[in-house]
């Protein structure tokens, strides 16, 4: 545990001594700010509709407004993720470090563990920044907490789902712009084979859709925490985790 936590550390100093934190941080809330800025526009103007036109649907906050913001902030982190990920192991490899790190007596899950929990924890501080949007949006209306605790709660799942398959592609890869192509690649068909579900038939369908991320993540964005979307996301990232520690025995054997 003190070689883990040693590791996390290093890497969690390293985002902050570069500026690719800073570059992360200010792009995801500057294009999350954007999304926000549109979507409380058309709800108010939706809102004045409906208020002039009682004939017009019912609008719900969560339904029309909240929950059409988390799901953007899960679109962004497929774009945001992948740079953030790419160097974890591929520039280890590509400059050598990794078999000077190897060879202490570190084991590869505690270097695999910790990098993973560093990248997640930069994904958290962003997401938690977001926090200041849902206060202005308690601040012009009412909020039902439990429901937006849960729909960050799966956001929170997601970005380690989406942290564990990068971390696995910079893996296997020397070349950073490789690794993140990759990982980018394996989120956005992951994220995609819900919406072709209706196109394979009846039988494949719902087997994709299993698959899906945006399927796993839409009840917790409803505010409703399903236990097979739980036992998802971590075996999602515990088989991406895995194979990631393979790759690094398989280097070390090699070594």
């Amino acid at each position: 545990m003190r070689a883990l936590g040693a590791i996390y550390w290093r890497e969690l100093r390293a985002y902050f001594h570069s500026a690719i934190a800073y570059v992360l941080i200010v792009g995801f809330l500057l294009v999350n700010g954007i999304f926000f800025i549109i979507r409380v526009s058309a709800y108010a103007e939706w809102s004045l509709q409906a208020m002039q036109n009682p004939i017009m649907m019912k609008l719900n906050y969560m339904e029309h407004l909240i929950s059409p913001i988390i799901g953007n902030m899960a679109v962004i982190f497929i774009f945001v993720t992948p740079l953030l990920t790419m160097r974890l192991l591929s520039d280890e490899r590509r400059t050598g470090t990794i078999e000077l790190l190897l060879s202490y007596p570190v084991g590869d899950a505690s270097v695999v563990l910790a990098k993973f929990l560093a990248a997640w924890t930069m994904i958290s501080v962003m997401l938690g920044l977001t926090w200041i949007d849902m206060l202005v949006l308690a601040w012009i209306g009412e909020l039902y907490l439990p429901a937006m605790f849960v729909g960050y709660l799966g956001l929170f799942l997601l970005s380690g789902a989406f942290v564990a398959l990068g971390i696995f592609a910079s893996s296997i890869t020397e070349n950073q712009i490789v690794a993140a192509l990759i990982s980018f690649a394996g989120l956005l068909l992951l994220w995609m084979i819900g919406y072709s579900s209706s196109v394979v038939g009846p039988q494949a369908g719902p087997i994709l859709e299993s698959f899906s991320l945006i399927t796993r993540l839409q009840d917790f964005i409803r505010g409703l925490i399903d236990t097979s979307d739980l036992v998802y996301f971590l075996l999602f990232m515990g088989f991406f985790i895995f194979v990631s520690i393979r790759v690094l025995e398989a280097k070390r054997w090699k070594a």
